[in-house]
């Protein structure tokens, strides 16, 4: 009898021993499991920001120095500062002053300057304007004549905003180019700022597929830009929140973005919203391929004959021939571009 007591406490015990281990592997999981989407999650962000490295990775870390805009509360001067803080807000707040509605002129489409040139022309690789003061008045192929910054401005006003030139004696002129000359005061005269213009993008080895750049803005720019491109514009309609990127608002057939390779660099390293460039969130086929369909719907056209007056000077990627090539217009417009590139190589050196 003794014997089968003891024989079924031995049981019970090395049950209660089983019970107690699977009930501390179950816990182990449990917590596992709560813990893992904030273990991925702080690895993605530390990912991110560029702060973990994957052992044996050849990625090099960027210790480059990027240009950075000097702070407008530096101005001694109060007039001149008023001035430029003026030019600041008009290329902030185009529209609001002289856009469809408005207060200063009606002469252009609604689009602002910072639409294209990010925050007031001041974000790296955001076609900002660091360089403009430093490097204008200079020759411009498109033109081919040496241009200043009233002419370069003025550009942008006939083809980015698709209206009309401004008074170069003007007081809006001059606190715009009162803005860019201070916000590039820091950059040494012929010298290129560290961040500007646009971040080098590869070409690809295909054309740009407008088919598949739809996917990618249905699924990554329609909930700003709008599923018709046309955007948003704000309450008092007097400029827009998200900027049309097709029809009748938007830039017009000759502006720099009408180029795919500069308006894929664009999306790449600045799209969709908050997007820096060294955490690009499209890859390189999809901002190539989210060019080619914006760049393939309608939008103002601008009778522009006296560009590139040398065609061996356009480059590969201008939608519009005549061309020193004999390569098609479609082809120039969505590529692939490699042919053109090597073609324009070998054209270079048979000159030299």
């Amino acid at each position: 009898m003794q014997n089968n007591e003891r024989d079924t406490d031995k049981e019970i015990r090395s049950l209660l021993s089983v019970i107690n281990i699977l009930l501390l592997v179950i816990g182990v999981l449990v917590v596992a499991v709560i813990a893992m989407p904030f273990i991925v999650y702080k690895s993605n962000q530390a990912e991110k920001a560029g702060q973990q490295i994957p052992a044996g990775s050849d990625l090099k870390k960027d210790t480059t120095t990027y240009w950075a805009a000097p702070d407008i509360n530096s101005i001694t001067d109060i007039k001149l500062k008023k001035q430029v803080e003026y030019g600041k807000e008009l290329v902030a707040h185009t529209s609001k002053y002289l856009g469809p509605n408005g207060s200063v002129l009606k002469m252009s489409n609604g689009m602002n300057c910072q639409n294209c040139h990010l925050q007031a022309g001041t974000v790296v690789y955001g076609n900002n304007y660091g360089s403009v003061a430093s490097l204008y008045p200079k020759f411009r192929a498109r033109s081919g004549a040496v241009e200043t910054i009233y002419k370069r401005v003025n550009d942008c006003f006939e083809r980015s905003l698709n209206g009309k030139e401004l008074d170069t004696t003007g007081n809006e002129m001059k606190a715009i180019k009162a803005y860019i000359d201070f916000v590039g005061s820091n950059v040494p005269k012929g010298k290129k700022a560290a961040g500007s213009g646009f971040k080098d993008l590869a070409y690809l080895d295909r054309a740009a597929d407008p088919g598949k750049g739809q996917l990618v803005f249905t699924a990554k720019c329609q909930s700003c830009h709008q599923p018709n491109g046309g955007g948003v514009l704000n309450i008092d309609k007097t400029e827009f929140t998200y900027p049309p990127l097709w029809g009748n608002s938007s830039f017009n057939d000759g502006a720099g973005l009408y180029r795919i390779s500069n308006f894929a660099k664009y999306v790449k390293y600045n799209m969709p919203q908050g997007t820096i460039h060294t955490s690009p969130q499209l890859s390189d086929e999809e901002a190539w391929d989210v060019a080619a369909f914006v760049l393939s719907q309608q939008r103002p056209h601008i009778d522009v004959p006296k560009d590139w007056p040398d065609r061996s000077m356009k480059p590969i990627d201008h939608p519009f021939g005549p061309y020193a090539d004999a390569f098609s217009e479609k082809q120039h417009k969505y590529g692939p571009f490699k042919p053109l590139l090597e073609e324009q190589k070998k054209k270079a050196a048979t000159t030299k």
